[in-house]
Order: C-alpha cells, then structure tokens, then sequence
C-alpha cells in the first residue's frame, strides 16, 4: 500500500514566528487534524462520534521537530498504525514536502477509545477493530517509523 496521507496543507501566515518558521504548536495542530481524518477511515467519523458516543482521547504525544517549515510551504501528513489492542491506539505521523525526502517532523502519539458518558475507556467497535487491523496489514512492508519510542534524556 502507498503511504496513507492523512492530511494536507499549506504553512499559513498566522502559523509562523519571528524565525519565518512554522510555530511548534502548529505542527501539533497539523497532526491532530491528521488523527482526525484517521478517525474518518476508521469508522469515529463525527456523525458516529454523536450517534455512538465514542471518540479518541490523546494519552501521550511526542513530536520531533526535525527539519525547518517555512511560510507558504505545502506539507503532507504519512500516517502509520505502530499497533493497538481492544481500547488504544498506537500511531505515527509523519510530516512531508515535495522535493525533499527526510522526514520534517514526526509525533508519535498513543490514543484512547472512549465512550463519552463516562467519560471512561471503552473498547473499538469490530467495524473499528477491523479497520485498523486492515490498515495495519496493509502498512507491513512499509519503511519503519524512524522517531519512534524515543524518551527526553540528557547524555
């Protein structure tokens, strides 16, 4: 399968600082719209979110802010499923431009399924489950993710 492109952009003018550069918080701003579209594809649409009452909460997020964006440029998000079980979602996203092969920066996130009355973890629907295990078979022969399970550490 080729890559799953989640979302795409251009780096407007309000997202970049004094540097010219794309602020840090807008990439998470481009990433979670890119969960957003994943959770299109996998069935926690917004019209399932009202009438099921589930969605997916962020547990943890890790970005890697590899490469410079600047102003105007026009980016992609690559999504890859790293894993899940019955109520977590193990993701990889990875941000892109024409041009220019390295990865610019990569967030690492781990997601909760959960059902909104609680609000408390509840587990994926089999159309959901199903989903994401085609999504995960047909990613197998895909490039590892290269910021993945990283820690912040002084040497």
């Amino acid at each position: 399968m080729p890559a799953l492109i989640t979302y795409r952009t251009q780096v407007l003018e309000d997202w970049v600082d004094y540097n010219g550069h794309l602020r840090d918080a807008f990439y998470l701003l481009i990433f979670s719209y890119a969960t957003d579209a994943l959770m299109e594809r996998i069935g926690l649409d917004a019209d399932s979110r009202g009438s099921r009452g589930n969605s997916l909460f962020t547990l943890e997020t890790h970005i890697n802010y590899v490469h410079e964006v600047k102003l105007g440029t026009e980016v992609w998000v690559q999504t890859q499923i790293i894993g899940f079980d019955s109520k977590r979602l193990h993701v990889y996203h990875s941000l892109h431009r024409a041009r220019f092969d390295p990865v610019l920066a990569a967030s690492e996130q781990m997601l909760l399924h959960v059902d909104l009355t609680g609000p408390k973890a509840a587990k994926f629907s089999p159309f959901t489950t199903q989903a994401l295990q085609t999504l995960l078979n047909e990613q197998r022969d895909q490039t590892a993710a290269c910021f993945i399970g990283r820690q912040i550490s002084l040497r």
